[in-house]
């Protein structure tokens, strides 16, 4: 287990209210009775979600469009969010300030407050997201089933191309670069998915990863057909990367999106057992060592 997963095994055991989903899921959701107020943080760490090169601009694009790729998997509306910040050097400040209110004016959120601290060494900023949805429409990670379809929404892998643009190790082709700094949150797609499905998430470790988590947390397995996902680049590159911010989701065949909406590709299947089987073109083939990122892996 990964020290991630330890320290979060830690804290669900005294996680015990309702809304925190058992800390199964990348969002609580507290019911209100005629509303859920959906509630996320995440934060992003210079040097390892960014790189000390990348436009401050870009910095705060991404720093908030993770956020909204949380609940984008729960099908909530955003209300607002609340910003935690280390200032640092003044022109770099400045300038994730300006791209903030480009990313907030973008999706339409207000900025509701938060706190700034004293930073030295590499840049820590945390965001913390809330959002609304119907009651009990907001769907967990673990609900999969076995028999359930597995899809994906748009393609998988340009953000991980992004990344070695980013790094001049690559030429940028097909917007790879915006697809690492500018990743789009799915708010819109995820409302519409939201009541139909057993179980959803955003993929942001690598979708072999999160296609795991998945299944560990519903109980079952689950089974990819590699060449049925819609990849930008190698293959297996393309599914252990990260930072995609597509929506991952379990539910009944034929499923569809309305028009003008990213497409919905059908990529596996729920199976009775547990874990996470690949196969290539009907054949089975093995797991590669890493399915993701994973924090401070033992």
């Amino acid at each position: 287990m990964s020290r991630e997963g330890d320290f979060i095994a830690r804290l669900a055991a005294f996680a015990t209210h309702p809304a925190a989903r058992g800390l199964k899921d990348d969002a609580a959701v507290l019911s209100l009775g005629d509303r859920d107020i959906v509630l996320t943080h995440d934060m992003i760490v210079e040097g390892i979600h960014y790189l000390p090169g990348d436009p401050p601009q870009d910095v705060a694009w991404k720093l908030v469009a993770v956020n909204l790729s949380d609940l984008a998997a729960k099908g909530a509306k955003p209300l607002g969010v609340l910003l935690g910040f280390p200032l640092g050097d003044a022109v770099w400040d400045a300038a994730f300030a300006e791209g903030l209110k480009a990313v907030l004016m973008a999706f339409e959120v207000p900025l509701l407050g938060g706190d700034t601290v004293s930073g030295a060494g590499p840049r820590h900023l945390g965001l913390t997201a809330i959002g609304e949805t119907k009651p009990g429409q907001a769907p967990a990670r673990c609900g999969a089933k076995a028999g359930d379809t597995l899809y994906v929404t748009g393609r998988i892998g340009a953000a991980g191309l992004g990344l070695a643009v980013a790094r001049g190790e690559r030429p940028d082709a097909e917007g790879w670069l915006a697809a690492y700094r500018r990743p789009t949150p799915r708010l819109a797609e995820g409302q519409a998915l939201a009541p139909s499905v057993h179980a959803m998430a955003d993929i942001s470790d690598g979708l072999l990863i999160d296609a795991q988590r998945m299944a560990q947390a519903s109980g079952i397995g689950i089974a990819i057909d590699l060449d049925t996902v819609p990849v930008v680049g190698t293959p297996m590159a393309a599914v252990t990367a990260g930072d995609d911010y597509e929506l991952l989701f379990a539910g009944p065949a034929g499923l569809t999106l309305p028009p003008g909406l990213a497409p919905v590709t059908a990529i596996g299947r729920g199976i009775v057992g547990s874990g996470l089987t690949l196969f290539d073109r009907g054949i089975p083939i093995g797991l590669p060592s890493a399915l993701g990122y994973e924090h401070n892996n033992d």
